[in-house]
């Protein structure tokens, strides 16, 4: 055995998952090393027949609170931490009669995929574990005389040590499961912290709503939260998970203008958009920019809506209106439908973090809340955008945010005029955005372009003048920026770049 090999004698084991772990459990016994641990692991290891020292015995304090204290107390975490080195610690270990560990086995309370399993706010908090990630820790923090399995992934190793004459592990194992654990306990930490974040300030009064169905009748749909905080429903049917999905696009899109604004929303891309002094004008011109993809969509008004505007409204088929009020005599006119979806958007707080399952796990990020002002465009090119097109340039910016990439939106006056969001091409998603304005009836030229990331090559800037498009906006950062800017300039064209990009997938 090397100088710097360790041998284990003790070991303390505490696992959420049992499987998996019986072949080294019957190796460590057979190499002699004394087995600690509590509840639902000592059973197990109990039940191959293999002895176990309680941690209550060790501790002489039992287990309490349902189990959510049982091995936080220093006769465990002295024997952890203790330096073999430090004559002072040993002295400790001796007077108090702790054990000193060299092995510390834990598999955590599976907070993540508790929270996929759509579960309530209190089944979430129950599976955050803090005797196991402290045992983690401590462990990683003494790699030098402790060896630290944070997770069943490390199985392979344990196994290994296991089963080596002496049951021996090195400096360099030890210290490479050190930088494992610490690296498992921030990123169970993070999706603790990104759930607490996302779930906003009311958690523990959360509900678990059942909803019709998921994306599709033959899949089951929840939603955790409480809606009321931030939505009144006036009238019409329950919401649907497709519904919540394109509520939540369309709140976003509408909280980046400020000015008087309708939008129309369809699986969650914006199809109509318009900013104009009056709410009944707002949703002609947003309703002009696409009216085929406008039917069975989403509806958001950021002022009121008026009787007026209500009449109109009431011609054509949608699924849902928002709006921070109606008149009394625009509210009993658009009830006149049943099933019609009437929504108030209360004041409220945007959750900072976005959270959604992937593969095994969760994806956590910070919400897109970048949004470019005046002062953010960068012009690239000889000629600098004029007034309105620097308005059309912001305007159509906020939309392309807001698409799903691919994304191209097409703009002018304030309005949107051709969009073309989720394309695997973004010079497909201009084709598509150029045809669909052209089919509208809108004239292209003077209209500004935006883009949701930068242009790899200039082909998009050249079929964008080919149609009219004067101006332009984009994040900027390809390599061949160059080519884009040099045909700009060679075509009278305004290019301005923001250095944000706004993917959305």
């Amino acid at each position: 055995m090397k100088s710097q090999d360790k041998k284990v004698k003790k070991a303390l084991i505490s696992l959420f998952h049992k499987d998996g772990i019986d072949e080294a459990i019957r190796d460590l016994h057979a190499n002699g090393v004394e087995i600690f641990s509590t509840g639902g692991t000592q059973k197990a290891i109990e039940a191959m027949g293999i002895p176990v020292t309680t941690v209550e015995s060790l501790t002489g304090f039992p287990s309490i609170m349902g189990g959510r204290v049982k091995t936080l107390h220093p006769k465990v975490f002295g024997g952890i931490l203790r330096r073999s080195q430090d004559t002072g610690d040993l002295d400790v270990l001796q007077e108090m009669e702790i054990p000193a560990f060299d092995l510390v086995v834990v598999d955590l309370y599976p907070f993540s995929e508790t929270l996929q399993s759509g579960a309530t706010h209190a089944d979430i908090m129950e599976k955050v574990d803090i005797g196991g990630i402290s045992l983690i820790r401590a462990a990683a923090k003494n790699f030098t005389d402790v060896l630290v399995i944070p997770s069943r992934d490390d199985y392979g190793l344990l196994k290994a040590v296991a089963g080596r004459p002496g049951c021996t592990s090195s400096l360099a194992e030890r210290r490479q499961q050190a930088a494992r654990a610490f690296a498992l306990s921030s990123t169970y930490d993070h999706a603790i912290g990104a759930y607490l974040d996302s779930a906003g300030s009311n958690t523990e009064n959360q509900e678990r709503k059942s909803l019709r169905y998921g994306e599709n009748p033959h899949q089951k749909g929840f939603f955790n939260g409480r809606l009321e905080d931030m939505i009144s429903q006036l009238h019409g049917k329950a919401l649907s998970y497709n519904n919540l999905l394109d509520i939540d696009a369309a709140v976003a899109l509408a909280g980046d203008f400020d000015s008087r604004t309708c939008a129309i929303v369809k699986h969650g891309n914006p199809c109509g958009l318009a900013t104009r002094d009056s709410v009944l004008k707002g949703w002609k011109d947003a309703l002009a920019g696409d009216p085929v993809s406008a039917f069975g969509g989403i509806i958001i008004f950021n002022s009121e809506v008026d009787n007026e505007t209500a009449f109109e409204l009431d011609k054509l088929f949608f699924e849902v209106l928002i709006a921070p009020s109606y008149s009394d005599e625009a509210l009993l006119k658009l009830k006149s439908r049943k099933n019609r979806i009437l929504l108030t958007l209360k004041d409220h707080e945007v959750n900072r973090w976005q959270v959604r399952t992937v593969l095994n796990g969760t994806l956590e990020q910070e919400r897109d809340s970048a949004c470019e002002a005046a002062g953010d465009l960068k012009c690239v090119t000889s000629r600098q955008p004029a007034g309105d097109e620097i308005s059309d340039l912001l305007f159509a910016n906020k939309i392309v945010k807001h698409s799903k990439s691919n994304a191209i939106v097409l703009a002018k006056g304030g309005q949107l005029i051709g969009s073309g969001a989720g394309h695997t091409s973004r010079v497909d998603a201009l084709q598509y955005a150029m045809e669909k304005a052209s089919r509208n009836g809108f004239d292209l030229r003077d209209a500004v372009m935006a883009s949701d990331a930068f242009f790899p090559f200039p082909d998009c800037v050249e079929i964008a003048h080919g149609g009219g498009i004067s101006a332009v906006v984009q994040p900027g950062g390809s390599v061949k920026d160059q080519a884009s800017i040099d045909y700009c300039d060679r075509q009278g064209m305004a290019m301005v770049f923001t250095g944000i990009r706004h993917f959305r997938h």
